[in-house]
């Protein structure tokens, strides 16, 4: 979400009013989340003015690991250099910290191809949000998903009961610090994830929704302490234990 809307963000700056807008104080604190979109804080530092040239050699982009040529236009001045200059920095202090680790296994070699064209600056601005909105339309759709996955007839569903919240297991990325709870497409994703845990015994989907309008589903270790809730179903690991108690 911080990315995206960091990418929203520099596509407008790049394709201003005023022209092609650089921030030059480009660090994390000049940022700040205002209702799920990133804003900049303080402006003071922002210019439209682009470097003059006389040649292609004038035109080195310098950063401290890295250096990129660029070229002098016919009218003097170095192409899309302050659009250049903001994707480089959002790569080196958002994308290389954010993006490689809490997405779904199957999205993160797109990531990682929106990783590595802005890091050697093979994208511009326009292609990294195209990457960006691509891997957000194949989250939400859930397109990243397998074909055929049957994993929930491993399950037995007990509906009308949530189970009793307190704490258990912690897992990565959870949206929660007391135990496992985290973004799913389906039931049948869950049960993947549910699979893939040695400690998870049962799930519920919950009815709490993350911004992109996934559910939020709470894994759990234990099997009992059922409650009644007419709005929830219950998913538990079949096995002879949980059969023999229920």
């Amino acid at each position: 979400q911080i990315c995206l809307s960091l990418v929203e963000l520099l596509f407008y700056l790049a394709h201003s009013p005023l022209g092609s807008i650089v921030l030059l104080d480009f660090q994390p604190r000049q940022f700040v989340m205002v209702d799920g979109n990133l804003k900049v804080t303080d402006m003071d530092d922002a210019s439209t003015e682009e470097l003059s040239c006389k040649e292609d050699n004038d035109c080195t982009l310098d950063f401290p690991t890295k250096s990129f040529p660029l070229k002098c236009s016919a009218v003097g001045k170095c192409e899309g250099i302050n659009e250049k200059k903001n994707l480089f920095n959002a790569y080196r202090y958002f994308f290389t910290y954010l993006l490689p680790h809490s997405a779904p296994l199957a999205l993160r070699p797109f990531l990682s191809d929106i990783l590595n064209a802005t890091g050697d600056l093979r994208y511009g601005i326009n292609e990294t949000l195209k990457a960006f909105e691509t891997v957000l339309h194949l989250y939400k759709s859930g397109l990243y998903l397998p074909k055929r996955s049957l994993l929930l007839k491993d399950y037995i569903t007990l509906k009308g009961f949530r189970m009793v919240e307190q704490e258990d297991y912690k897992c990565w990325p959870s949206y929660s610090h007391l135990g496992c709870l985290l973004s799913i497409h389906s039931a049948e994703e869950a049960a993947a994830i549910c699979n893939s845990q040695s400690q998870c015994q049962s799930f519920i989907i919950t009815q709490q929704r993350t911004w992109t309008g996934r559910p939020l589903a709470s894994f759990r270790s234990s099997q009992t302490d059922l409650i009644p809730d007419a709005n929830t179903i219950v998913y538990i690991k079949r096995s002879a234990s949980s059969e023999e108690r229920l």
